[in-house]
């Protein structure tokens, strides 16, 4: 028997490896292996790199940055805060208050010389200001009252007699003419701006009226017509008045 004859293996079998030696890895495994071995000293690198250390003034200068930029932001804070909780804030019903216009025309009659207007409006309408402008720089006083529509809408009246061209035009700023319209048996200025706005004025028993803001023309003539009421009566009980003081003084 030849000694070649025990080196002969079984099919389908590999030999195994010598006593002592360790197996060889498959190639794959090899391979990523070797990727990761490259890659520890890259990682060894920067775990073993210098921290990031600035000199005294770098960090003087650094921390008095910081300080600035708080110092500002409170400063900032410390002026706006007092601002914002001295103003209200505006809210609906701000802008929704209701003004008893007639109580603030009356005690405004004195300083007026004649009762202002306080157009009786539908309930659902509302007033968010009443009152006597006086010590203008024209020298023109008159009476302004803001109405809300039940439509949201929102009419501006003015009322004065003395009024002259300068301050009308100040009033009715860069308005456009764009025609007439019959309110109260009266007829008005119909007037259009470059906002949106709507304006309309007239001559009512000597007062000179204007009206202005953002609604319907519908909504116009319901103030235009109550203004004319308001002020004629206004003026037929002024009158009757003054008749009545000639006739007991004589």
């Amino acid at each position: 028997m030849s000694d070649h004859g025990d080196e002969r293996t079984t099919p389908g079998t590999r030999p195994g490896p010598a006593d002592g030696q360790v197996p060889a890895a498959p190639p794959g495994i090899q391979q990523a292996r070797r990727t990761a071995d490259g890659a520890r000293p890259a990682m060894d690198l920067d775990d073993d790199a210098p921290p990031i250390t600035l000199t005294p003034n770098q960090a003087k200068r650094a921390s008095s940055t910081a300080r600035g930029m708080l110092i500002a932001t409170g400063a900032t804070i410390a002026v706006v805060l007092p601002v914002y909780f001295l103003n209200p804030t505006h809210t609906a019903e701000t802008y929704q208050r209701d003004i008893d216009v007639e109580t603030v025309a009356r005690q405004a009659a004195g300083d007026a010389g004649y009762l202002p207007a306080s157009p009786a409006l539908p309930e659902d309408w509302t007033s968010n200001y009443a009152r006597w402008v006086s010590g203008a720089s024209d020298a023109v006083d008159f009476w302004e009252v803001g109405f809300l529509t039940a439509d949201t809408g929102f009419i501006q009246l003015t009322q004065t007699d003395d009024a002259n061209p300068t301050w009308t035009a100040q009033r009715i700023g860069d308005a456009q003419v764009s025609g007439t319209r019959t309110i109260g048996g009266l007829e008005w200025q119909l007037l259009d701006a470059s906002n949106g706005d709507t304006v309309l004025t007239s001559e009512v028993d000597g007062a000179t009226v204007i009206l202005n803001g953002e609604a319907s023309l519908t909504e116009f003539d319901t103030v235009g017509e109550a203004v004319v009421e308001d002020v004629r009566r206004n003026a037929a009980e002024e009158a009757e008045r003054l008749s009545s003081s000639d006739m007991d003084g004589s």
